[in-house]
């Protein structure tokens, strides 16, 4: 064999194992970063919320009603619901409803029945719709206060981890009290819309847990639209732990503390105290 021909064979068998160490690799698989619709918290995912449970106020009422007709102008007296009347706090379910057709609006409904029934013998003479309750007589009272709210919020910050915006409410409290004795049964009867703003926020201290609070009021002076007035501050901050997308349960703090005058006739109502329930979402 020739020389030339020995070198040409010792070269191609040096070049395979070279064109096979040179082939390109290829190119790693690409990383797609999640959506931010993927990324929201638990419980974040929905379009109508409602909510259930029970709320733990102490109370401090108060109200007076004048007389009206023959007695109209005779100015009732203050009575407290505790002092004069003994009543005891209780409990109270509430109801919560939410629709949310897009991710930063939401409008929302409440409703709360709040109801007292109580008798006691009276330590003073208490003048009420005009008619007088004499000292040391029994005495049947309630007091039925329907708290209704009907609210629209816009968020004006959205982050998977929480939310910041506005509130306008509307709400609408129907309160009755009535008194009954072996000589006089009377009841006085206050309905009245008011309107409300506030601000509400959301964080999420884990991907499941969230941390709310929500100020809602409105305050109109004394007599000051012919002879009306009063004021509404609505306070709530409340912890949620979504076991799901779809049930979570509730715990937290509200106050309520309302005030009316219409004419001669005076409420003032201050509830706070704990609550919690739970959680649906559609």
């Amino acid at each position: 064999m020739s020389a030339f021909a020995v070198v040409l064979c010792f070269g191609a068998g040096l070049s395979t194992p070279a064109e096979a160490q040179s082939q390109p690799q290829p190119p790693p698989p690409s990383r797609v970063a999640p959506s931010p619709v993927d990324d929201l918290a638990t419980g974040e995912r929905y379009h109508v919320e409602a909510a259930v449970g029970y709320w733990f106020p102490g109370s401090n009422l108060t109200v007076s009603s004048a007389g009206s007709g023959a007695l109209a102008g005779l100015l009732g007296s203050t009575i407290d619901f505790k002092k004069d009347l003994g009543l005891t706090d209780t409990h109270f379910p509430e109801l919560h409803v939410e629709a949310r057709p897009v991710r930063s609006q939401k409008i929302r409904f409440q409703y709360i029945p709040i109801s007292f029934q109580q008798s006691s013998l009276l330590q003073r003479d208490l003048l009420f719709n005009g008619q007088r309750y004499r000292l040391g007589l029994p005495v049947e009272s309630t007091l039925e206060w329907k708290a209704y709210r009907f609210g629209w919020e816009a968020d004006l910050l959205t982050r998977n981890r929480g939310y910041a915006g506005f509130i306008l409410d509307l709400k609408y409290t129907d309160v009755t009290v009535n008194l009954a004795s072996p000589l006089a049964t009377e009841f006085a009867r206050a309905r009245e819309p008011i309107p409300a703003i506030g601000g509400v926020g959301r964080v999420y201290v884990t991907p499941k847990a969230a941390i709310t609070g929500e100020v809602t009021g409105f305050v109109l002076p004394d007599r000051a639209i012919k002879d009306s007035g009063g004021h509404y501050i609505d306070i709530d901050i409340y912890g949620t732990y979504n076991f799901t997308n779809y049930v979570g349960a509730q715990f937290g703090y509200r106050s309520f503390d309302v005030s009316y005058l219409i004419k001669d006739d005076a409420g003032q109502f201050t509830l706070r105290g704990l609550f919690f329930g739970v959680v649906a979402r559609y």
